[in-house]
């Protein structure tokens, strides 16, 4: 009997499983290592969300079986989310559904809407569910490089050019994971217009909204006028509200798409756990001024980071958003690749990066560095990778020597 299963046949090897091995043994060896390969957060939610799932919980009525497309009230406060923060109203009912995470929604809204042979555009780099929960759907994947050394409307008209079939989907990320990247109301206005010509849905992933360190707040694309006509948005209280292990996110925007999606679910599951739901709800309409300490501490750490490398032989750019920083491989390390350097690091540095490649091919010059240990963690890595750069020659030439 054959285990060559059609689904994941098409999934290779997670590309961060070798990392992930390196760090499980020597932390099993009893060796510190300092982690910046997972965006995990380490900070604790708002006191007055943990409390309200305590008082949930009490209720024997919370217990049983949820709302699959989220329970009103926390659909009701996701819109008013979006009326206050991006201006844009919504409607609870039919333009916005709960979904276990930002991963979760994606991937189902894939299933629902994707054929085998559908045409998807995707960034690349990019989060791994933007491409592979289409992959898993059964569509083909038409990555879209994302560099600086291309322009992406180019790189768009070209794709569409050259799609057969015409691509049903576009994915958009910004502020980006991994990249950091932002984008104002001039790209997101470009992006729907050519859309809306060549009738293409866009599927946007606006987790880190509240992650940034600018004057300028990331905008939504739903404030483009006639977006909603062909655009839906996710968004996650993972980062925003450091509530990663709840697992609770939404899509916002085309109705057709919130209906699909909301199908899909309902065949799959119940929803989120109802105290979840409850605390999720008290949380978007509750003070907001822990987002504001949030957004600090990772700046503060993004600081740390960039002026404690600086004249390291490994710069590091200051991202303008997101928890991450997106590094550049140290010149001489480039030809073996983000993958080698990364467990270099590892070995060496004792430090955990997320190697660039696992992002996608044109991600393979960098490194992610996520922000989620606190500043004298940081500083103590600092010091590892400053000594680590003083001996970069010599790890090169052994990572070569084990290729």
């Amino acid at each position: 009997m054959s285990s060559e299963f059609y689904r994941i046949k098409r999934l290779p090897p997670y590309v961060f499983a070798e990392v992930n091995a390196m760090k499980a043994k020597a932390r099993a060896a009893g060796e510190d290592i300092i982690d910046f390969g997972m965006g995990n957060p380490d900070l604790m939610p708002p006191q007055h969300v943990m409390d309200k799932v305590t008082e949930t919980m009490k209720d024997p009525k919370a217990h049983r079986y949820s709302v699959s497309k989220g329970i009103y009230g926390l659909r009701k406060a996701m819109a008013a989310y979006y009326e206050r923060r991006f201006n844009v109203t919504l409607d609870p009912e039919n333009e916005v559904i709960a979904t276990l995470g930002s991963k979760e929604g994606l991937a189902n809204l894939a299933q629902a809407i994707t054929a085998p042979g559908d045409v998807i555009l995707v960034p690349n780099p990019s989060y791994p569910i933007h491409h592979f929960g289409f992959i898993i759907a059964g569509a083909t994947i038409r990555h879209l490089p994302t560099t600086k050394d291309h322009d992406f409307m180019q790189m768009l008209s070209q794709a569409v050019k050259h799609s057969v079939p015409k691509p049903l989907a576009l994915v958009i990320n910004y502020p980006s994971n991994p990249t950091a990247e932002v984008v104002d109301l001039d790209f997101y206005k470009e992006v729907v217009a050519f859309c809306k010509k060549h009738e293409i849905f866009i599927l946007s992933d606006l987790a880190y909204a509240e992650i940034y360190f600018n004057d300028v707040p990331p905008p939504s694309i739903l404030q483009i006028e006639g977006a909603r006509d062909i655009a839906v948005e996710f968004t996650s209280m993972s980062k925003t509200y450091s509530m990663a292990g709840w697992r609770m996110g939404f899509a916002v925007g085309n109705r057709d798409l919130i209906a699909a999606l909301t199908r899909m679910k309902s065949y799959v599951d119940y929803g989120a756990f109802t105290p979840i739901q409850v605390a999720a709800t008290a949380a978007l309409n509750g003070p907001q001024d822990c987002i504001e300490e949030y957004r600090q501490t990772y700046k503060n750490r993004r600081d740390v980071l960039v002026e404690g490398m600086k004249g390291s032989g490994w710069e590091i750019p200051s991202p303008d958003a997101t928890m991450f920083a997106w590094v550049p491989l140290p010149e001489d390390w480039k030809e073996v690749g983000s993958m080698e350097f990364s467990k270099a690091l590892l070995s060496h540095a004792k430090v955990a990066v997320a190697p660039g490649v696992g992002f996608g091919e044109y991600g393979d010059g960098f490194v992610r560095i996520a922000l989620v240990e606190n500043e004298q963690r940081i500083r103590q890595a600092v010091r590892n990778m400053k000594q680590f750069m003083q001996r970069s020659d010599e790890y090169l030439l052994q990572a070569k020597e084990t290729m």
